[in-house]
């Protein structure tokens, strides 16, 4: 049976994390926009050359760029067992987009579709977002108080000097959390009452967490 898993969450919530993980352990592509929109822009397709007028003068790509770019993965030799889709849908609309797609590609396969919700508190969230620092050169990631590396202020691999974004402060966060939940949450409700969301308690370290998903997505 063919297994098509997106993700939802909050910023910080660890689900990138795990669905790299999950990707390659199911041997299904990790999917994300941002990632597709890089490489159609880096080979000059049509839809990347359109994408790119977009980005270059600050703007939104439009969605319905965005839901083609996305069909045209998905309905790739790749993604035929199954696809990890992390960062679409972000909204009511491309959600409804996105069961579209799904039923063009889908029309002779049968199919688990499961939207899986990383549910964690946003205090903690804020508190890895203010604490993160990275290598800025392997891009490792930290955090002084829940993941710090042995040297405080230096990278276990490269030695040198960890950085901190300038955005990684509590105002911003707080600010980012707000756009989250007002734009993205009701993405909940709509898998909820489609009878698809699975909630997974993203508190714990990474195994545990690992732990909860491969429970939710052996099912």
């Amino acid at each position: 049976m063919k297994k098509e898993l997106i993700f939802l969450g909050p910023p910080a919530c660890g689900k990138g994390t795990q669905t790299n993980r999950l990707s390659d352990y199911l041997g299904f592509p990790h999917v994300d926009t941002g990632s597709l929109l890089r490489a159609e822009i880096a080979k000059e397709s049509e839809e990347g050359k359109i994408a790119k007028s977009f980005i270059d003068k600050g703007q939104l790509v439009p969605a319905e760029l965005v839901g083609k770019i996305i069909a045209k993965k998905l309905a790739g030799d790749d993604c035929k067992n199954g696809y990890v889709l992390d960062g679409y849908p972000r909204s009511l609309e491309q959600a409804r987009m996105l069961d579209e797609i799904n039923a063009d590609i889908d029309k002779d396969n049968e199919v688990s579709f499961k939207a899986i919700y990383f549910d964690i508190d946003t205090q903690i969230l804020i508190e890895r977002i203010i604490y993160r620092e990275s290598c800025p050169i392997c891009g490792e990631i930290y955090n002084k108080k829940f993941k710090p590396s042995k040297i405080a202020g230096k990278c276990d691999k490269c030695g040198v000097d960890l950085k901190t974004r300038a955005d990684d402060n509590e105002e911003t966060a707080k600010a980012r959390f707000e756009t989250y939940f007002r734009e993205t949450a009701p993405l909940v409700k709509f898998y909820e009452d489609k009878g698809v969301l699975h909630k997974i308690d993203a508190n714990g370290s990474i195994d545990e967490v690992w732990e909860r998903l491969l429970n939710i997505v052996n099912q």
